[in-house]
């Protein structure tokens, strides 16, 4: 098993794709692990790019500390990781509480970044999302991660996503069950709930950075990403269309399609960056958008309603009849105009 050291913790990693040319560092939510990431590793690498996913310390393979997991030592071990990559472009993407980890990274270590893609995350713990956390900290110290799992569900994904998934739902969860500790994630959520607002530090990240938020968003609405789009200068706010908290999870084909063209663009010079904000495509490979002037885009999207396509029949349909008074006026002003008489 791969890993790296960070004091006397080893962290389990992967590294995949050419050993040259640019690479994509992928760090995990709060109970996730980096078999989750196969998807984005197999399309980046198609893509060219070198892909590192790994396991936080209290989380999947890596070390499990039962006692004082601190931010600091996750900055450390990613620090480390990047390291192992040498002197290619490195671009680090990270969701929710990974996405606070690679924020911290960025204003402590930006020089060695090309590009920063923080999703679903936050420089600021709201007061909803500070009580969400603790009631989730709650729920997992009383039942397991198996509840902790229950709770968080619905709270990340769509209907949609969830209904054909029902009936297999131990399925999807059990890879949790087995791969992560109740006793080490209680530490990480206590790191994520002793926080410190980074507000004030984002103006010193200074490289190419793409703000990633569904549109639906519940755990870490759209005002917390607006707090980096206005602070990081050359970031962007790309919003997600009919996306929830973990969209990495539901729309993986399309999240990997944003995260290729981000880094081709910074590659290439393009990356507009400024603190635009836009809306993704409903799939990969679409266009996206400037958001339109005109609308508060702290709020809903706008939404074009398609126009539906004429049926056969409306096409063959044979013009309307005039009813028998514009007839009779139409055959008036054709005739002739009579001579006034005598």
């Amino acid at each position: 098993m791969p890993s790296i050291e960070v004091g006397t913790r080893k962290v389990y990693y992967e590294l995949h794709g050419p050993d040259d040319g640019p690479a994509y560092v992928l760090v995990n939510g709060l109970t996730q692990y980096s078999a989750l990431w196969h998807p984005y590793r197999d399309a980046l690498v198609t893509a060219g790019f070198a892909v590192a996913t790994f396991d936080l310390l209290g989380q999947g393979q890596s070390d499990k500390p039962e006692l004082f997991i601190d931010q600091s030592d996750q900055v450390a071990l990613l620090d480390a990781l990047v390291t192992t990559l040498g002197t290619r472009p490195v671009f680090l993407a990270g969701i929710s509480f990974g996405g606070v980890i690679a924020l911290r990274y960025a204003i402590e270590h930006g020089h060695r970044l090309a590009g920063l893609v923080p999703m679903s995350t936050f420089a600021e713990l709201s007061p909803q999302l500070m009580l969400l956390g603790a009631a989730l900290r709650e729920g997992l110290i009383r039942g397991c991660v198996g509840f902790l799992q229950d709770l968080l569900l619905p709270m990340n994904v769509s209907s949609e996503w969830l209904a054909p998934r029902l009936n297999a739902l131990d399925a999807v969860k059990r890879p949790g069950w087995r791969i992560n500790d109740a006793y080490a994630l209680q530490n990480l959520m206590e790191s994520f709930l002793d926080f410190q607002p980074m507000t004030q530090h984002l103006s010193s990240i200074r490289l190419p950075t793409m703000v990633l938020n569904g549109e639906f968003d519940f755990l870490t609405p759209r005002g917390l990403h607006e707090t980096m789009r206005a602070n990081i200068p050359n970031s962007s706010l790309l919003l997600i269309p009919r996306a929830y908290h973990a969209f990495t999870l539901e729309k993986p084909a399309l999240t990997a399609w944003l995260l290729t063209r981000f880094a081709q663009d910074v590659l290439a010079g393009t990356w507009p960056g400024g603190g635009s904000v836009w809306i993704a495509p409903e799939a990969a490979g679409g266009v996206m958008e400037p958001f339109p002037p005109g609308y508060d885009h702290l709020r809903s999207l706008p939404a074009r309603i398609a126009t539906p396509a004429p049926t056969p029949s409306a096409v063959k349909k044979s013009p309307a009849k005039k009813p028998p008074a514009a007839k009779h006026a139409a055959a008036r002003s054709r005739a002739p105009a009579r001579k006034p008489r005598a």
